[in-house]
């Protein structure tokens, strides 16, 4: 990523062979990037909140273990940041929305439990959109993230600020959430990994929804193996399956099965974003892929878009209703609106919802049958400014793998001639071959040169 500290450079797959090495301590780490948080955060507003005290106590407990042969795993130590929607014991558990501000979590979500017996640090909660609900990351409740590509413009949404975080080198890497593309957008905008698992691999139970039908946990990281470490630490599984999970799908074995481009014929997409695609699809096939194109019948991209925002927003107004009525001004109109529009809905309305987007992810499974992999544009645009965003087709390519619950990885693929993040992404039929093609594909794109220092 080229950033100058070596701390920081070495990503979280870098960070266990200097543990292991004994070059340096998780409390070098902890106080290296909690340094990085002082100096830069203040412009860039990633954080929302921090329990140093708890942080510090856990890196000392991770070079204790380290130092004894005892590390719990991989990531033991490592610094990882939170998307506020997710419970951690006695911090504020907000989600971004203003009527929740003084809400303390009470117990960790499971996602946390899981990383705290990995040995993970928590360095803190980062900003959201509000109710993970749109993809700016300007919350009337917390303020702005700041791409760190460029000031004034939005690191995307609704996970902006765990993107942001680790593109700026703020922590290891970082957890955030999904229901139509919030991981994988700010990803793409702030040129880093980011991974929208299968639907269920990690838990949802303590992390606040904006859709139960649609909702994953994702991950943000430099690289597709930070990616798939911290997965495997997040989803808990069992050894032998989180060893696979944490180990991308290799080349040779990639190789042995087709890769699908969608066709863009007619869709929304800038000719830069379209361009990054193409220069995927010459690397694969550089590589030796064997590459078809795909039109997904029967899956509409526009329709799905709009299925998706309103079960969303019915959903979402569902679960809020009780902090709706009694505190409504702690929501902005922004967000009353979109829940309202899918609040308002009949039950027969919903239903034929519900029903269409089920039959429509079917088709696409169909329609993907012949191949390993889809890839795809992650967004039909690089980063706006917050001015002049969002842009309405931005969830057009994300919300295809909520849909269907497959895991889709977003990947770096250069810079537009303004030095914007570029972004494709890959659509598999598991983890590990969703963050192998991540990995053989990618076109990485260094740090923002504000903060490589």
């Amino acid at each position: 990523m080229n950033f100058a500290n070596p701390i920081v450079e070495a990503g979280l797959s870098g960070l266990a062979d200097l543990f292991a090495d004994r070059a340096v301590t998780p409390v070098e780490v902890y106080q290296a990037y909690q340094s990085r948080i002082d100096g830069l955060d203040g412009a860039l507003g990633c954080f929302v909140a921090q329990d140093r005290a708890a942080a510090e106590k856990a890196a000392h407990e991770s070079a204790e273990r380290w130092a004894a042969g005892e590390a719990r795993s991989m990531i033991d130590g490592a610094p990882i940041a939170v998307k506020a929607n997710i419970a951690v014991k006695g911090m504020p558990w907000h989600g971004g929305v203003g009527a929740y501000r003084d809400r303390i979590a009470e117990r960790d979500a499971v996602v946390i439990e899981k990383l705290r017996e990995s040995g993970a640090v928590i360095l803190g909660l980062v900003n959201m959109h509000e109710g993970a609900f749109g993809a700016m990351t300007d919350n009337p409740w917390f303020g702005r993230t700041q791409n760190p590509w460029r000031n004034g413009y939005s690191a995307g949404g609704s996970s902006g600020g765990s993107a942001a975080a680790v593109s700026a080198g703020l922590c290891a890497a970082a957890l955030g959430s999904d229901t139509l593309g919030s991981v994988r957008i700010p990803s793409s905008f702030t040129g880093v990994f980011g991974h929208k698992p299968t639907q269920g691999l990690i838990s949802t139970d303590g992390v606040m929804p904006m859709s139960w039908t649609l909702d994953h946990v994702g991950v943000h990281g430099r690289s597709a193996d930070d990616c798939a470490r911290l997965l495997a630490a997040s989803c808990g599984a069992e050894a032998e399956l989180a060893s696979e999970i944490a180990r991308p799908a290799d080349l040779d074995t990639l190789l042995q099965a087709p890769l699908g481009v969608l066709r863009l014929e007619g869709l929304p997409v800038d000719e830069v974003e379209a361009a990054a695609l193409t220069a995927a699809v010459a690397h694969a096939r550089r590589l030796g892929f064997e590459v078809e194109e795909v039109t997904l019948e029967g899956y509409d991209i526009q329709r799905a878009v709009f299925l998706g925002w309103l079960i969303s927003g019915a959903e979402s107004s569902a679960d809020h209703a009780e902090a709706l009525a009694r505190d409504p001004d702690g929501f902005s109109k922004a967000f009353r609106d979109d829940m309202g529009f899918g609040g308002e809905q009949t039950a027969a309305t919903l239903a034929a919802a519900y029903r269409e987007l089920a039959s429509m992810a079917e088709a696409a499974r169909g329609a993907l049958g012949a191949v390993q992999a889809l890839l795809l544009p992650t967004t039909p645009c690089a980063a706006y400014r917050f001015d002049d965003g969002p842009s309405a087709n931005v969830a057009h390519y994300t919300t295809l793998g909520n849909v269907v619950g497959l895991p889709a990885c977003a990947f770096p693929m250069g810079l537009t001639d303004d030095e914007l993040p570029l972004s494709s992404q890959v659509l598999a039929w598991d983890d590990e071959t969703a963050l192998g093609l991540a990995r053989a594909l990618a076109e990485p794109v260094g740090a923002p040169p504000r903060h490589r220092a």
